[in-house]
This record gives C-alpha cells, sequence and structure tokens, in this order.
C-alpha cells in the first residue's frame, strides 16, 4: 500500500518562485530514490483560526505563505530507504538542505493511507 509523507511550512512570499525552483530541483531526487509523485501546494485560502490553524502551526509571519505538500511512495519500505539514502552525506543532502524557507518552523510526518475516494485530477 503507498505511503505518504506530508508537510506544510511558511514561506516568505518574496520566495515562491525560489520555492518553485527548489521543489522542481528536488523532484528528481526524489523520484530517483522511489516516489512516484510529488504534490506543492501555495496557499491560496488559508483562514486564521482562534485556537489552531495552518499558518500558527508553523508561526507564518504576515510576509509568508503556508505551503501544504506531499510525496507519494510505494510503500512504507521504500520511504524509509529512499529516506535513508537521502539522509546521507554528498549533493544530495546539501541540495535538500538549501531551503528557502525556514525549515526549523516545518512540521511534516510519515503517513499510511487508510481510505482513498476518486482520484487526483492533473494540474
Amino acid at each position: 500500500m503507498s505511503y505518504i509523507d506530508g508537510f506544510i511550512a511558511a514561506v516568505p512570499n518574496d520566495q515562491k518562485d525560489a520555492y518553485k525552483k527548489y521543489a522542481q530541483k528536488i523532484w528528481p531526487i526524489f523520484q530517483q530514490n522511489g516516489a512516484v509523485a510529488m504534490w506543492e501546494c501555495w496557499g491560496d485560502d488559508v483562514p486564521e483560526g482562534e485556537v489552531t490553524s495552518f499558518s500558527m502551526s508553523v508561526k507564518a509571519k504576515d510576509d509568508e505563505t503556508v505551503v501544504f505538500a506531499w510525496t507519494v511512495w510505494p510503500d512504507k519500505e521504500t520511504r524509509d530507504a529512499g529516506w535513508a539514502k537521502l539522509g546521507e552525506e554528498g549533493e544530495i543532502q546539501n541540495t535538500l538542505m538549501v531551503m528557502p524557507f525556514d525549515g526549523k518552523r516545518m512540521i511534516y510526518g510519515g503517513f499510511a493511507p487508510m481510505l482513498q475516494c476518486g482520484t487526483m485530477p492533473n494540474t
């Protein structure tokens, strides 16, 4: 069964193009290590909450937008092996760590799908 890595991050508005280029640069690296799909979504309708919200969770500033993204792997074993290789020292690690946002405020995790309805449309 597929396995999903998901994250949200606050990206400075003036770094939108840099973020897109970063995502385009890391996709082939993830793909070479077993990922089958990657989605990067720029916040468009992300309301502020009173108790919790996407913005609060990553301490987004007024000049930042929340990004919601996920990577699809064929299964957890492929994901774990892919991340192990991605975590090795070298050029790949250096590429991954040059992020156009504050990685300390990123929230991420791995998720086992329990229900899928419909299909994802092409963008």
